[in-house]
């Protein structure tokens, strides 16, 4: 299992420098590594078995059913799920079946490691964009301001290169924001696009998929159906057709195991709920982001919590003559760096913009100071 699951080390490592927030880790970090580890294990036939066992009283040889009934579809008999077992059926889904009969094909469960493993592919695209598009910019940035301990000089030369990029490009950060924006608005499309997929892929049945079955565990045993082997049947059958010796077309019957469904259902009962906690949050943080953007005092309180070394009134003053992709930088740099170092980088940048004679946006931090002499 190790061998299996030593490829995932690589996504669930923590990075030394944090380039977004913990809402897009649930989904390229806990989203990825769980629909990898699922893809993994249902593909992994050394620990379950064969996927597909059928049993049939005919001359038929076993290898050739069980490949025809894997390739060409299983079903079962929706009536036949309301019936005890044992007493009017011998399965649940299982009965014989008539000319004329409902039923419903199982065809999913050869596409589910596919599956799986695309909308893995589709969690960690934003991931991907974002790291494209950030460069590695914070990292540069950042350099060892993340120690506490630095040598005086090191430490010193280290922030002046900060705060004289940091002035060089003030409001030219709004792209980055907004990229960051982008990706985002990615991640809250692309959750509920999952949730639909899904859906569609299990032929409609996963939209109440969890509420079914916290509905079923609240039921009386004796009257209730397990709404996990109605969508995900351990029993099903199979009818195989060939030509007999006089020429006419026989018809077999067979009981085939689908063993792998007792992994299928667990995996998708967890991602109901996982998908709807994270389509939660994710509509959260998009809400937050708008009154970040459309509400400057949220940003000066956002600020002051994370440098809480600072005077409100410097920051207010910073805020003034700086942008939106300026402010989300600064925070960005506040999230990697030591508290010290952090409230230095603040007050020589203040300083540095009020100074600077040439731009002539500092008209309204001079009369800031006026008045408040």
């Amino acid at each position: 299992m190790f061998d299996v699951f030593g490829s995932l080390k690589s996504v669930a490592k923590i990075d030394s420098v944090c380039i977004d927030n913990n809402v897009f880790r649930l989904h390229y970090k806990v989203t990825v590594i769980f629909l990898f580890a699922s893809s993994l294990l249902v593909s992994s036939s050394q620990y379950f078995g064969d996927p597909i066992d059928c049993i049939q009283n005919d001359d038929i040889p076993e290898n050739v059913i069980d490949t025809y009934c894997w390739i060409h579809a299983t079903f079962v008999l929706p009536q036949a799920f309301d019936k005890k077992i044992g007493i009017d059926v011998p399965h649940a889904g299982v009965i014989k079946s008539e000319v004329g009969q409902q039923r419903v094909y199982q065809k999913y469960y050869q596409w589910v490691c596919f599956v799986l493993f695309l909308q893995a592919i589709l969690f960690y695209t934003p991931r991907y964009l974002w790291k494209l598009w950030e460069g590695g910019r914070l990292r540069s940035l950042v350099c060892d301001l993340r120690c506490p301990v630095l040598q005086e000089e090191q430490r010193a030369q280290q922030i002046d290169m900060l705060v004289h990029y940091l002035k060089l490009n003030r409001k030219k950060n709004n792209s980055y924001f907004f990229y960051f924006v982008f990706c985002e608005l990615f991640n809250f499309i692309n959750v509920f696009a999952q949730i639909y997929l899904i859906d569609a892929f299990l032929g409609g049945v996963f939209l109440t998929y969890g509420l079914d079955v916290l509905k079923f565990t609240e039921t009386d045993q004796e009257y209730r159906a397990d709404p996990m082997v109605k969508r995900f049947p351990r029993m099903t059958k199979c009818t195989f057709h060939r030509f007999g010796s006089s020429g006419d077309v026989q018809r077999h019957d067979a009981l085939c195991i689908l063993s792998l469904n007792i992994i299928n259902e667990k995996i998708y009962i967890f991602l109901w709920f996982w998908l709807v906690f994270l389509a939660f949050v994710t509509t959260l943080i998009l809400i937050y982001r708008f009154f970040v953007i459309f509400f400057p005092k949220l940003r000066l309180k956002l600020l002051k919590n994370k440098a809480r070394f600072v005077d409100k009134n410097n920051l207010q003053e910073l805020l003034q003559v700086t942008d939106l992709g300026d402010w989300f930088l600064l925070m960005q740099i506040g999230k990697n760096i030591d508290a010290i170092n952090y409230r230095e980088i603040l007050e020589k940048l203040r300083l540095s913009l009020r100074y600077s004679s040439e731009d002539s946006e500092l008209k309204p931090l001079k009369q800031y100071e006026a008045d408040k002499s």
